[in-house]
């Protein structure tokens, strides 16, 4: 499901009313965990965090134009999911993620490369979410993305 929005307000006032405040949530909690640099903003027809060009002036190599992503989260028709490409891009973190998410879910964990789905609004861990935000710098990620870029 993709939503025309122009904020992150209207894109959570545009999705089913009974996903609105699971989202408000997630808002809160990376709005709250995201360290300096990241601005937060729509992307991908998503709310997203990304470093703005006034930081990275390159924006990402598939499309200059659009700032460097970094996270991101969507009402989606199954499933409410977090994209975060810190994941994807480096290892430990993703092993990280995987080993502490049960110590605050009992649900099985839905992931692909950089998604996590969440069927349910009432089993996304926020405190969780919050720690995994803060984990890498605006700085950090520009490195590690470059890096990447680089193999």
């Amino acid at each position: 499901m993709t939503y025309d929005a122009t904020s992150p307000e209207d894109y959570i006032n545009q999705v089913p009313e009974e996903r609105q405040n699971a989202l408000r949530k997630l808002r809160s909690v990376i709005n709250n965990n995201l360290p300096k640099g990241f601005e937060e903003g729509i992307i991908y027809k998503m709310i997203g965090y990304y470093v703005p060009h006034a930081v990275y002036p390159n924006g990402y190599h598939c499309d200059p134009k659009i700032p460097l992503p970094f996270m991101s989260f969507a009402s989606q028709k199954n499933s409410i999911n977090l994209y975060h490409s810190g994941i994807y891009a480096n290892q430990d973190l993703y092993d990280w993620f995987v080993d502490e998410y049960p110590k605050y879910s009992s649900r099985k964990l839905d992931m692909g490369k950089s998604c996590i789905r969440f069927k349910n609004p009432d089993d996304i861990p926020y405190q969780l979410i919050g720690e995994l935000t803060k984990k890498i710098s605006c700085k950090d990620w520009i490195t590690t993305y470059e890096s990447t870029l680089k193999r």
